[in-house]
């Protein structure tokens, strides 16, 4: 028996062995499943941030040729 919290048992047998790793290989594809959805989640709202940049850029750079194109005219 664990004495406290965060202690495992430690397997004695083949069997439990082998349980124990299935249960950890399990709890791997779980994680990486759960990190897969966020890392798409993510992806999406860098796009939107990339296009506000992208977009903000675009009309900085109109108006300064306007000032420009102004100026020389």
């Amino acid at each position: 028996m664990p004495n406290g919290p965060g202690e495992k048992i430690k397997p004695k047998t083949t069997r439990e062995h082998l349980l124990s790793i299935y249960g950890y290989i399990t709890g791997l594809k779980k994680d990486v499943k759960h990190m897969h959805e966020g890392i798409h989640s993510l992806g999406g709202k860098i796009d939107k941030i990339y296009w506000v940049l992208l977009g903000t850029v675009g009309a900085v750079s109109l108006l300064l040729l306007e000032k420009f194109l102004d100026k020389i005219i």
